[in-house]
């Protein structure tokens, strides 16, 4: 399986109002290692970028004014892309503006390029409810260097993010047989030793709880109740 690591940076945050991209960078995973395939590059979006995207990824409208409009890396990008399984954090943020800008130009969009879309954000939020999932967040939790990332760069969480990915992924490929380790001995009677059994009774409260929801339930199935007829059931 062929996948690519996909990020981007923008203008704002809004493919809908006329922001654009700026930055795309991508990385080409392979049996899961990075293979040093990658594609990279700065875009001029032909507008004015935002003060507040400028304070995340630092790029500027006189960085950007020499650099190449999107309809001259297009057909590079598709090339790149084309057929793999993407990995995007919060794809359908970058997907939007993808598509955008292939739809100014009358190109394929980004889900008839490529086979499949994996977003981290959506996994991460399964892994880790109810805690922060950014990228730092990620790269803490995951043992992923991140100090060289002062501001966001799309290359750079592009490399970064496929690290976190693998890491998030590793036990999804860990169906290996260990032949090394060492067998049970079940001969001349030998079994494994189990811990006693922990058994909890319920408590007084608990059990009158118990008994007034087997009533309500009674009360509603018009007596039809398993559990109950269960619990009065002669033992066998």
């Amino acid at each position: 399986m062929r996948r690519i690591v996909l990020d981007t940076e923008t203008t704002g945050l809004d493919c809908r109002t006329g922001d654009r991209v700026i930055e795309i960078g991508c990385v080409e995973l392979r049996g899961r290692q990075l293979t040093g395939q990658r594609f990279h590059a700065y875009i001029n979006p032909e507008r004015e970028i935002d003060p507040g995207a400028i304070a995340i990824h630092g790029l500027t409208n006189e960085f950007l004014a020499d650099k190449p409009k999107f309809a001259e890396i297009a057909a590079d990008f598709m090339e790149f892309v084309r057929g793999a399984e993407l990995v995007i954090h919060n794809a359908a943020f970058d997907i939007g503006f993808l598509n955008n800008e292939l739809g100014l130009l009358q190109h394929e969009s980004m889900d008839q390029l490529c086979s499949e879309v994996i977003d981290t954000l959506r996994m991460a939020r399964e892994l880790r409810p109810g805690k922060k999932n950014n990228l730092n967040a990620l790269c803490s939790e995951f043992g992923v260097d991140n100090s060289g990332r002062q501001l966001h760069g799309a290359l750079l969480d592009a490399e970064l993010l496929a690290e976190v990915y693998l890491a998030m992924t590793r036990g999804q490929n860990s169906l290996e047989i260990d032949f090394a380790s060492p067998a049970v001995d079940y001969s001349m009677g030998g079994t494994r030793q189990r811990p006693p059994l922990l058994v909890l009774s319920a408590s007084e409260a608990e059990l009158a709880d118990h008994a007034r929801v087997l009533a309500e339930i009674a009360k509603e199935s018009k007596g039809k109740c398993l559990w109950s007829d269960l619990e009065s059931a002669p033992a066998a």
